[in-house]
């Protein structure tokens, strides 16, 4: 949080994306996992999110993955759910499942515990829109409560980027 010194940076970041998507006339999902509705929550606090948000799923089990957001089978069984491939797929399905322009997705650890052998902290972030596919892969330090609110700050801002070009 910011300490009551302005909006945090994620409010801010979210507004931005929203506007920039509004003046495009573009819509957006968002799949969930290790930030578990925390992504959507941040966009929901902005007013008027609705006139871009078409919704949010948060697949935090790793075949609801596969099942609601179409991930592919084998690519889990081989690579697991913590990784930047299903990240990348993560924000594919969830745009075509809710019928979106744009789809982000966030997977990863955030802790305490590791998770398929990677460590606390371990995250992966994309976009996904028409001629954009972006992704990033991130260590991000602190506890559980740091870690998703890092990883809400770096897709918002993964996002921005992406459709700035």
């Amino acid at each position: 949080m910011s300490g009551g010194v302005g909006p945090a940076p994620s409010a801010a970041s979210a507004r931005d994306l929203l506007d920039l998507l509004a003046a495009r006339g573009l819509t957006l999902a968002v799949a969930e996992s290790l930030t578990g509705g925390l992504v959507t929550a941040t966009l929901v606090d902005v007013p008027g999110a609705s006139r871009v948000l078409r919704g949010g799923v948060v697949a935090y089990a790793t075949d609801l993955k596969h099942v609601l957001l179409g991930v592919d089978a084998d690519l889990l069984a081989r690579r697991g759910a913590v990784d930047a491939q299903v990240a990348a797929a993560m924000a594919a399905g969830v745009r075509d499942r809710l019928g979106a322009d744009v789809g982000l997705a966030t997977t990863g650890v955030a802790g305490p515990d590791p998770q398929d052998g990677h460590p606390a902290g371990t995250v992966h972030v994309a976009v996904h829109a028409t001629g954009v596919a972006r992704g990033r892969s991130l260590t991000l330090p602190g506890g559980r409560d740091a870690v998703r609110r890092a990883t809400v700050d770096a897709v918002l801002a993964l996002a921005r980027e992406a459709l700035h070009g």
